[in-house]
């Protein structure tokens, strides 16, 4: 969750201080996102503590294996269409994803609601971004990057959070 939190934090850092980022970058940034982002999904697969080979360990590394093949295509095709679409279905199917997971999870996973808003939070980016498609490079990443920002937020949280919670348990069981 730490370094799922840590890549989106650096993107939204890197769209809040980039006043006029060209096509190409905006396809480097943006495709770099998307696809640090996949495959630390797709790394953080079996530490979700779902079985593995289960339908929703799949879905969420189908999540992963989207967002991956959406960073590489926005990479290698820096348009300002391209970008509005490509990352938009990316960050939908994602985001449909985990809302989906949690709430199948919800109760069985203390995953359930980072799930639920990291998802609406995907989703709503998702919604947003083909309203700025014609507003260019600047209000694209402006948008990707306010949703990496609440997002990176989110799993900081809920990492640190977790990490905290573990070390009380563990604390617990020594005495």
């Amino acid at each position: 969750m730490l370094v799922r939190a840590a890549v989106a934090l650096v993107f939204g850092a890197l769209t809040v201080f980039w006043a006029s980022p060209s096509q190409a970058g905006m396809g480097w940034a943006g495709g770099g996102y998307l696809l640090a982002t996949g495959v630390v999904l797709l790394w953080s697969v079996g530490r979700t503590g779902l079985r593995t080979g289960s339908a929703p360990s799949k879905m969420l590394a189908a999540a992963g294996a989207v967002l991956t093949g959406t960073g590489a295509a926005v990479t290698l095709m820096p348009s300002d269409l391209v970008f509005g679409v490509l990352t938009a279905l990316g960050l939908g199917l994602a985001g449909a994803a985990e809302v989906y997971l949690g709430i199948t999870h919800r109760g069985r996973s203390v995953l359930a609601r980072d799930w639920m808003a990291s998802g609406a939070v995907g989703l709503g980016t998702a919604a947003l971004l083909p309203f700025f498609i014609d507003l260019g490079p600047h209000a694209l990443l402006g948008v990707a990057g306010g949703g990496a920002i609440i997002s990176g937020v989110l799993w900081a949280l809920a990492g640190l959070t977790l990490r905290h919670d573990a070390r009380a348990d563990s604390a617990e069981a020594v005495n």
